[in-house]
């Protein structure tokens, strides 16, 4: 009374070819990649948070409490100088699916972060 195994068979359309490690969005930024032409200019933020100053989480809390504030599709420019926010804001846009523009260094010290919303 044996009962007969299927042997599993495998879909090759579902097969990795390669697996390539992400690169992060704000290292994207300051690779050095070839253009064919003048760079591609920055979206007009709809909104601007100044987070000058301010230590991290300060900044990604002031950009999750304001982006209902644009409608989807617009874009908001954070500025900030804490170096923890150089991981911070790809990573929180990731974690909550908004599209992270650019990253851009501000005169002096700090960075300027585009987040597109998109829901």
């Amino acid at each position: 009374m044996g009962l007969k195994r299927r042997r599993a068979t495998r879909n090759p359309s579902w097969r990795l070819d390669r697996v390539t490690r992400p690169q992060h969005p704000a290292a994207q930024h300051h690779a050095a990649q070839p253009s064919a032409g003048p760079p591609a200019a920055a979206p007009a933020p709809a909104l601007t948070i100044d987070a000058l100053g301010r230590k991290c989480p300060i900044p990604i809390i002031m950009l999750a409490e304001r982006i209902r504030e644009v409608p989807v599709g617009q874009v908001i420019a954070v500025l900030a100088d804490d170096p923890a926010t150089q991981s911070d804001v790809p990573a929180w846009c990731m974690l909550k699916s908004q599209e992270f523009v650019m990253a851009t260094d501000l005169p002096g010290q700090g960075w300027t972060y585009l987040v597109r919303r998109s829901y």
